[in-house]
């Protein structure tokens, strides 16, 4: 049977997802004591049919961040839903926030100076949605490599699949060290809020209800990342899948509204999150057979988006595909599953959108004809999260950009 955590699984997954979808479309992984799903409609299933709860997050995210609206069903799910979502979508983001992200990609690209060889990932991918988000929150920027390091100590946390005790204790000590850093800034905003997202959620109220202290902090946590570890390699995989399709990244430039379309289809071929767990709550059918009551099953996104049973050629990059509902694909509605799918879809979705949108219109306005600096295209990394990790690149400074 296939082992996910194997050497050769983690250099290139995709063979093997094409392999469970045909071969083995159930199957219980014995290292991680999980069912793999890999097939589109199971996936989907995992991700809307209610008997698949998010009660794995009890163990897999609480310990680092505490109680998220990830683990929330119901009413209490629906408020704390109703209280983030204003920010996030709507008249908010468009008001507040796209001031902040194109400040943000307009520094970033001017900290580049007179250079013509960068490295996409380093230089601004990396940097761009943690900045964005410590903007938004209204916290220091000085303290962005302290945030840095913590979230990608709680997403090494996350994907910990072979459970490493030291990776387990340093993702718990994030966990003290940013409590004590977030909870005294939470008090005093409370006492006096600002024009930023922190005081929002401090003093948003839906029926009485409010977030406590220890609610905004774990949502901060989370916030910070998932929307920098996914939308930096969600950004780095979309100029990476235009630069091999030369012909792409042409209509691109001509026509911006394609970016829509762009990172739509990124998020279906490379997507940055490749598998997210769930628990069933009873004995459920799939493809291939019964999932008992009370286990945790691995939804494989990466696998899912490239099923043939849903796309046609899906092992092709290709923005103009038919099959991909771009309209829908920012809202748990979509037809890919990168964001989730159903109640649980994720919160900032169009904020990943807003991100990586006025990030590609920039850097194709300040870039020109965009080449790879090395002799071969760096490969992907990654199991549970999956992106390069370098992207060297070369270009001409645009001239109507210096104008």
């Amino acid at each position: 049977m296939i082992d996910i955590l194997s050497p050769e699984f983690a250099a290139n997954p995709y063979p093997f997802y094409k392999e469970m979808r045909d071969k083995y479309p159930l199957y219980l992984h014995s290292l991680t004591n999980s069912y793999i799903l890999s097939r589109y409609e199971d996936v989907e299933k995992g991700f809307k049919d209610p008997v698949f709860s998010t009660a794995n997050y009890i163990w897999q995210l609480e310990p680092v961040h505490g109680k998220t609206i990830l683990q929330m069903d119901g009413r209490e799910h629906s408020t704390h839903r109703n209280l983030l979502t204003p920010a996030f979508r709507g008249r908010d983001l468009q008001e507040k926030f796209v001031p902040v992200i194109e400040r943000n990609a307009d520094e970033l690209i001017e900290s580049m100076g007179g250079q013509t060889q960068v490295d996409f990932v380093k230089q601004f991918a990396t940097l761009f949605p943690i900045s964005v988000i410590v903007d938004m929150l209204g916290l220091p920027r000085a303290d962005i490599p302290k945030f840095h390091g913590w979230y990608t100590s709680i997403m090494a946390f996350l994907s910990n699949l072979s459970q490493d005790p030291d990776v387990t204790a340093h993702g718990i000590k994030t966990k003290t060290e940013f409590e004590e850093y977030m909870l005294p800034v939470i008090a005093a905003r409370r006492q006096k809020p600002g024009d930023d997202l922190l005081s929002t959620m401090c003093n948003a109220e839906i029926d009485g209800v409010r977030m406590s202290d220890h609610e905004i902090k774990a949502f901060c946590s989370l916030l910070l990342t998932a929307g920098g570890e996914t939308t930096d390699k969600a950004l780095a995989s979309l100029l990476l899948n235009l630069m091999r399709n030369p012909e792409q990244m042409a209509m691109v430039r001509k026509d911006r509204s394609l970016i829509d379309k762009a990172f739509a289809e990124t998020l279906r071929y490379t997507p940055p999150v490749h598998m997210i767990m769930r628990q069933t709550t009873e004995d459920i059918t799939v493809s291939g057979g019964v999932i008992p009551k009370d286990s945790t099953v691995t939804c494989l996104i990466g696998a899912a988006n490239h099923d043939e049973r849903q796309f046609k050629n899906p092992d092709v990059f290709n923005i103009m595909r038919d099959d991909l509902d771009t309209s829908k694909a920012y809202s748990g509605a979509a037809n890919h599953t990168a964001f989730g799918l159903g109640r649980h879809f994720c919160v900032g979705s169009m904020l990943a959108k807003m991100e990586v949108t006025i990030a590609m219109n920039k850097v194709l306005d300040h870039m020109d004809n965009i080449k790879l600096n090395a002799t071969e295209y760096p490969k992907e990394e990654g199991i549970f999260t999956r992106a390069v990790k370098t992207l060297p690149i070369v270009f001409k400074p645009s001239v109507e950009a210096e104008a």
